[in-house]
């Protein structure tokens, strides 16, 4: 649904959106109105205390007033149910009544002001009851009116004015193509830092350079770019995803080929074993995990990680390891040694300094595999996320390598800022003399995935030996060149429907035309979507089979673009020219796209069973390949697939299963 276009401007919020709220606030209304009939219904005759007159003349407007409200509400709800996402005419009359219900505020705040300047007054010795209830009227009114006011501030879009100018269509025609590109170029750089201001109040907390306002500015083009050529609501993106999955869980169920997987390593080498590269992802993922230091420890242990830290912050640090940033009391490093296992002379460097593209890590001597390993922390921080954001697309140029290609630019240059404390500082020079016979193992997790398999690539002539394990790591990270090189020494691992491991701006771009193109089909009012989605995904059964405008359609008529789905989508933002048929050869695309990094293990479900207080897992794991991460998948499991103790637990369950055969 397009956005509701009140006051000359257009709001995030749609004309259907008010059904659920508008019920809410209904239902108090009426309980609110028949407590204030009953209440002068029984002291009808008995006001005569001093202020009894003034009290009398309040209950009969409030009385009145709430009869209004209660209208206004009614009318508001029944024409907000009319209709569907993309079929807003039944609802043109609605911001006559929005009007109409937003003036009866002013009466009613006068009212509030008035009942508590009565409750107030010293000289009122009317009923203990009546006195009560008018205190509670007033709180009430109060109440509704600042939640109103948060929901106003909520909706307001800061581009409301500009973008209902900009959407419509027949501003283009009206203007001299120099005057619309003026106007384009204006609407898009108001955008632009309306995005950037949106960022920097997000992250007001941190300490703000010239890197962090270079991030700002991309990542505020970013999400301008993305978010500019489309006309939906964030309530109409919430109904698009319930939809797709239960659509999602429909073809799940029904028959279908086997999915496309590959039995043996993507590589053809016959030695390569699964069982084996999965003993080995178990034990690197915990270096993985110990690189989240405290927050992960306190996380897997919630009821004694404390205590068993309180005897290691005390501890001097030790001296044989080089510890740079900032670790209070010793948590950091006392998390670290209790996940791993290690002891303090094991650690060659620990590095949790964290700013913008620098991103902590540790190096540490491996004596059960006999390895060197390097372990880059995920996603902690304000930090990380702006350099997780910082998805521009640079060239990767390295000596020796011929299959040079694209890359993610923030995880590349978190992946550089390691390479040269590695090198320049010496740090591995260092590990290598003291275990000369070690190989050498980079791991990461999500962010830290990515950015050990960039510094892999980086290290590679160095390193000819080095192995790399990456654990959930970004989708858009290598170019396919790049990705085919990293096949000989890099192992992601994937479990499940893990979004981060398909997040790439192509496949951010197919999720929003999934999104447009479902809501704009379906013939089904939008509270009805959200309430039986939010069901679905609570207490599960089987997913709704909901019509849409295709049902009946003939194979010509299936050929066109949908109406609605051309109104909701305005125009093919620069990101997504990487999808279409018919772009341009001569402009490339701004976001290519770029794949997981490696041979990709991917972990599924097999079965579940849940008890009273915990549940079985078993999982199985097959090798596979890029073009299974080119979609996102909508699932409830698509963030906790991901998390660090997740993954790990999968790990542990199939090394566990060491024999147990796996189907190809």
């Amino acid at each position: 649904m397009p956005g509701l276009v009140v006051f000359g401007r257009r709001w995030a919020i749609g004309s259907d959106d008010f059904v659920l709220p508008g019920a809410f606030e209904l239902f108090v209304r009426l309980l609110w109105w028949v407590g204030i009939l009953v209440l002068y219904a029984v002291h009808k005759g008995q006001f005569n205390c001093p202020g009894g007159a003034v009290l009398h003349s309040y209950l009969l407007v409030l009385i009145v007033l709430l009869a209004s409200i209660i209208c206004a509400l009614s009318a508001l709800v029944y024409i907000s149910m009319q209709g569907t996402i993309s079929n807003p005419g039944p609802r043109k009359s609605l911001p006559k009544v929005l009007y109409t219900r937003l003036l009866l505020y002013f009466p009613e705040f006068i009212w509030a002001v008035l009942g508590a300047v009565w409750v107030s007054d010293s000289s009122v010795h009317c009923e203990k009851t009546v006195i009560n209830a008018i205190i509670w009227t007033v709180i009430a009114s109060w109440v509704i009116i600042i939640f109103t006011i948060v929901g106003v501030v909520i909706v307001f879009d800061p581009l409301g004015g500009k973008k209902t100018f900009y959407l419509t269509d027949g501003v283009s025609r009206n203007l001299e193509s120099s005057q619309s590109g003026q106007l384009l170029y204006n609407v898009k750089s108001t955008a632009t830092r309306v995005w950037e201001q949106r960022i920097r109040l997000l992250c007001c907390c941190i300490v703000q350079d010239d890197d962090h306002r270079v991030a700002f500015t991309s990542i505020a083009e970013l999400f301008r770019s993305y978010f500019s050529d489309t006309d939906l609501v964030p309530s109409d993106i919430a109904a698009g995803l319930i939809l797709l999955h239960q659509e999602q869980d429909k073809m799940e169920s029904c028959p279908k080929e086997p999915e496309e997987v590959l039995c043996h390593s993507p590589s053809s080498l016959v030695t390569d074993n699964l069982d084996m590269e999965l003993e080995n992802a178990a034990h690197y993922m915990l270096f993985a995990a110990a690189a989240y230091g405290w927050p992960y420890y306190i996380y897997t242990n919630p009821f004694t990680a404390l205590c068993k830290l309180k005897g290691d912050c005390c501890r001097n640090r030790p001296t044989d390891s080089d510890i740079t940033g900032s670790d209070r009391h010793n948590f950091h490093f006392g998390s670290i040694l209790k996940i791993t296992g290690l002891q303090y002379r094991d650690f060659i460097h620990i590095s949790f300094h964290n700013k913008i593209y620098e991103i902590p890590f540790f190096v540490a001597l491996d004596h059960k595999k006999e390895a060197i390993v390097v372990a880059v922390r995920g996603t902690l921080s304000f930090e990380d996320i702006l350099t997780d954001l910082s998805a521009d697309c640079e060239d990767l140029t390295l000596e020796d390598v011929l299959e040079n290609g694209f890359v993610h630019k923030g995880i590349t240059q978190a992946a550089t800022y390691i390479y040269r404390k590695l090198i320049n500082d010496g740090i591995l020079n260092q590990a290598f003399t003291i275990a000369p016979e070690y190989k050498l193992v980079i791991v990461g997790h999500s962010l830290g995935g990515g950015t050990a398999s960039i510094l892999a690539i980086m290290l590679r002539n160095s390193f000819p030996t080095l192995k790399c394990y990456a654990f959930s790591p970004p989708g858009g990270l290598l170019s396919k060149s790049l990705a085919d090189y990293t096949k000989h020494f890099i192992v992601s691992v994937i479990v499940g429907k893990d979004l981060v491991a398909r997040l790439s701006m192509p496949n951010m771009e197919d999720l929003k035309r999934r999104i447009v193109r479902i809501v704009a089909n379906c013939n089904r009012p939008k509270y009805q979507i959200l309430l039986r989605g939010c069901w679905y995904e609570v207490f599960g059964g089987d997913p709704d089979d909901f019509p849409t405008e295709l049902d009946g359609r003939n194979e010509n008529a299936l050929s066109q673009p949908l109406l609605a789905e051309e109104s909701l989508m305005v125009h093919r933002s620069p990101s997504y020219s990487a999808l279409g048929d018919e772009s341009p050869l001569s402009s490339p695309p701004q976001y290519p796209h770029l794949y997981l990094p490696g041979k990709i293990i991917h972990i599924v479900e097999e079965s579940s069973s849940r008890r009273l207080c915990s549940s079985d897992t078993k999982y199985m794991a097959r090798w596979s390949n890029e073009t299974v991460f080119s979609s996102i998948l909508i699932s409830p499991k698509m963030i906790t697939d991901h998390m660090p103790d997740v993954v790990l637990k999968a790990l542990n369950s199939l090394s566990q299963e060491h024999g147990a055969c796996l189907p190809c």
